[in-house]
């Protein structure tokens, strides 16, 4: 199997994170990763010049960012932390719905923007993209409609299998978009469920699903998705890094979850 960058979505131990960045960025590269995606605007309130060299002295290479802070100086800063890869990490399903024009121009605006800073546009799915809107779903219609080269995907395993497809057969759809990354995310449930079953924060609010109680996320190999079909796939496509996350752990801590992500795929492919 292809020697794959792995990477790790720091929203996953945000938690650790809050009360120690230095630590937990030296975790997180013990357990494995060389490779990080932040969350949020910034670097988690470190300047350009103490991020770059707090992940050099650490070896971790912040290979993406989840963001939609287009300002000058928030894209700056990446690149002078050499991100090549800005990612949108979640657009409302209702502003898909009912502004589709303004949402195609948004994503174009924002190509052009972040191209100027030596960046590639991505675009991290959740389940809902995986609704009819029309004749197509909507993650086809992001694909389909709009330019060659504005924006690539950056799919979600976990919940391109909880909108109800196959991650696979996505993931060669959509290779000749150079989609270059994947998310590695794995989750358990107890019944054929839809809605928004994952934690959206906005303005320091948390809106929790009432499907809650049968949905869990779960360290990758420990759930419902089929990493075999995926890796293959990913393989097949191109994809050069895969990127674990795990919006939310349960029964153990946040580090100990993406751990034990890290030491599945070392075990499970060598990777």
């Amino acid at each position: 199997m292809k020697k794959f960058k792995i990477g790790l979505q720091l929203y996953s131990v945000r938690d650790a994170i809050e009360k120690d960045l230095v630590g937990t960025l030296k975790a997180v590269k013990a357990m494995g990763y060389d490779y990080i995606e932040s969350a949020g605007a910034g670097f988690y309130g470190l300047g350009a010049d103490e991020a770059k060299a707090l992940l050099e002295e650490i070896g971790l290479t912040l290979i993406s960012v989840h963001s939609k802070d287009t300002s000058d100086e928030v894209l700056s800063l990446y690149q002078t932390l050499g991100v090549k890869n800005y990612t949108i990490p979640y657009y409302a399903a209702q502003d898909f719905k009912d502004n589709w024009e303004g949402t195609l121009a948004y994503f174009k605006e924002t190509s052009e923007k972040v191209a100027k800073y030596g960046m590639r546009l991505f675009y991290h799915n959740h389940d809902f993209e995986f609704e009819q809107m029309g004749d197509k779903k909507i993650i086809d219609k992001i694909y389909t409609e709009l330019p060659e080269g504005v924006i690539a995907p950056q799919f979600d395993v976990c919940w391109v299998t909880y909108g109800g497809s196959e991650p696979a057969e996505y993931i060669r759809k959509y290779a000749h978009k150079n989609m270059t990354m994947a998310h590695l995310k794995d989750f358990t449930c107890q019944g054929a469920v839809k809605g928004a079953v994952y934690e959206l924060i906005e303005g320091g609010q948390v809106k929790k699903s009432k499907e809650e109680n049968l949905f869990r996320f779960r360290p990758v190999g420990q759930g419902v998705v089929d990493f075999d079909k995926v890796l293959a796939a990913a393989e097949d496509a191109g994809i050069d890094t895969l990127i674990v996350e795990q919006d939310q752990s349960y029964e153990i801590s946040s580090l100990e979850a993406v751990k034990q992500s890290r030491e599945y795929l070392k075990k499970t492919y060598g990777l």
